[in-house]
């Protein structure tokens, strides 16, 4: 069993597939690991450490790619750039498939068996296995040291001779992982921390890490939770609602973090041009929803922009800002999936098309697209 590492073709993309760590699991299950010459280097890995836990570094994509029975990837490969893998080859990564009818196609012709990670579903025995979990995680994080950077004061109240120092007042937008991992960073920094989120759930969870709950609580919102444990689209009536009780929320906050996201759809709009203009000069907004249009109007992908005197924050790929702990836990959900993949006792490929952790997330395979949600309409 042969195993591909890739590199990154995406010039904002500065996480990698594998590490040294999951290199050395990858050995013992039996496979030969081929990682591509300088794959590591934007997170801070070094050709040398993958030889030395074992790998063979290829000089380039072509030369990876040959005879690899798996190829691992964070993002989706370019059309073209699977030229030369063999028929069948588990093509693995965040493939990204809403509305990529042109690139599904191209992975189908590809003769590759695509499995997308971000469809893993959620339950117990794939937590491990959890890409979006793992990402959103450290987006959550950094959206608050981006914050704290860009905002032109200190986070915690401080007693000093001189005066003192207010809190603070952080307001998070979506208390999924990203937004719940914002709040306690947040709070470890000595921030007031409020927080708001479709999902009722969310209530015990937000007030669990010390953060107060604002939401408009009615009947509507008792129901807005799908089985899966992601929001559901809300009625314009109760977004009217939730947008006139945050909007005079926000108009008190020093620092604002969005994190809304619904899975194959535009991010919501929560934070309208008039909401930004109600915000303190100096004042800072964090929109992890900008590479889906953005929870924020005024949001520019990979921009920070300035509107009267509100910082907005876009960065793009902000768990790759943190290259180096977001790759190694992407490489070890991604190990974790492959070793389900795997026959120990013959070490070779022994995929099982019917488990439902394979089901959930192959998108193409035999020249074909499999999944039920992205085939074209006939």
């Amino acid at each position: 069993m042969r195993i591909s590492v890739l590199s990154e073709t995406d010039g904002a993309e500065t996480r990698v597939s594998a590490t040294p760590e999951t290199v050395k699991k990858y050995k013992n299950l039996g496979a030969d690991v081929v990682v591509q010459a300088g794959a590591g280097l934007k997170a801070g890995i070094s050709d040398a450490e993958f030889e030395a836990a074992g790998a063979s570094i290829a000089k380039t994509a072509k030369d990876a790619l040959k005879d690899a029975d798996v190829i691992l990837r964070v993002r989706r490969p370019a059309e073209g750039e699977l030229k030369g893998a063999k028929p069948g080859a588990l093509l693995i990564g965040i493939l990204d498939p809403y509305g990529q009818d042109a690139a599904l196609k191209a992975l189908a012709a590809a003769q590759v068996s695509a499995f997308a990670m971000e469809l893993m579903p959620r339950i117990t025995r794939a937590q491990v296995m959890d890409v979006l979990s793992s990402q959103a995680n450290l987006a959550g994080y950094r959206a608050v040291v981006d914050a704290t950077a860009e905002y032109g004061r200190a986070m915690p109240m401080m007693m000093t001779a001189a005066g003192t120092v207010p809190a603070a007042r952080v307001f998070v937008m979506g208390a999924g992982v990203a937004g719940l991992q914002a709040i306690a960073t947040a709070r470890r920094l000595g921030a007031v921390v409020t927080a708001t989120d479709v999902r009722p759930a969310a209530k015990e969870q937000v007030e669990s890490l010390g953060a107060k709950f604002v939401a408009v609580e009615d009947e509507e919102f008792k129901q807005a939770e799908t089985a899966g444990g992601y929001a559901k689209e809300m009625s314009a009536e109760y977004k009217a609602k939730q947008a006139a009780l945050v909007a005079s929320h926000i108009a008190k906050q020093d620092i604002v973090i969005t994190t809304a996201l619904i899975p194959g759809r535009p991010a919501p709009k929560l934070v309208s041009r008039e909401m930004v203009e109600s915000m303190k000069p100096g004042s800072v907004i964090v929109d992890l929803a900008v590479e889906r249009g953005g929870n924020c109007e005024l949001a520019q992908p990979g921009q920070v922009v300035e509107h009267n005197g509100v910082k907005i924050v876009g960065h793009l790929n902000v768990p790759g800002r943190l290259a180096a702990t977001a790759s190694s836990l992407y490489a070890k959900n991604l190990y974790a999936f492959v070793e389900t993949l795997v026959n120990k006792e013959t070490k070779a490929l022994a995929v099982k098309w019917d488990d439902e952790l394979v089901k959930a997330t192959c998108l193409t395979r035999d020249g074909a697209i499999v999944h039920t949600t992205f085939q074209p309409a006939a």
